[in-house]
């Protein structure tokens, strides 16, 4: 979660404490402000006692939780990359403005009203997401992920021709003489004139 100086503290520690209840759960602040870290830490001590996982979640925030402060925006932005999170709710005032500087994330939830519940059970599109900072490579579960998509590749004798000299460079760079000899079986004739 990235979180600015107008983030209710209540707000931040309820969302947090709702990652942390998957047990185990990831739930990290990532913060400029000092004051927001403070008053967060504040309402997680306040808040989960209440949980009716409590021990669960109190242990998912022991082994997989924290409040990390950072100089600006950018730092921000440049560890969440990192991190690559499954899900992450950017808290901001204008949380918009962050969107092109996020690459890796499962699933992007914006504003304060955004909880990562939401995600959980109404929001969609997919809450199956990447962990474990997947999300440099792999997307959400989607339609398109049962589909079997294939190639199909077709030349003429002059493409081949076109493209030949860039095959056997390659070819002949990496050692397969029997790729090179695919394509100059097929072009002697030409070659010979």
């Amino acid at each position: 979660m990235i979180a600015d100086a107008t983030t209710r503290a209540d707000f931040t520690a309820a969302d947090l404490l709702a990652q942390a209840e998957h047990a185990p759960g990831a739930s990290i602040l990532i913060t400029w402000s000092a004051e927001t870290l403070e008053r967060t830490a504040e309402q997680l001590d306040r808040r989960v006692r209440d949980l009716t996982r409590c021990e669960l979640t109190l242990q998912s925030l022991r082994d997989f939780g924290a409040l990390i402060l950072v100089r600006d925006e950018a730092q921000a932005c440049e560890l969440t990359n990192l991190l690559a999170p499954e899900h992450l709710h950017v808290a901001i005032e204008n949380p918009r403005r962050l969107l092109p500087h996020l690459h890796h994330a499962g699933a992007i939830f914006l504003g304060n009203w955004t909880p990562v519940a939401l995600g959980d059970y109404v929001a969609g599109p997919s809450h199956v997401l990447p962990t474990s900072g997947t999300a440099t490579w792999a997307h959400g579960l989607c339609s398109n992920d049962f589909l079997r998509p294939g190639s199909v590749i077709e030349y003429d004798r002059r493409g081949l021709a076109n493209d030949a000299p860039d095959v056997r460079q390659l070819a002949d760079k990496e050692g397969l003489t029997a790729h090179r000899a695919s394509v100059d079986v097929r072009l002697a004739d030409l070659d010979a004139r």
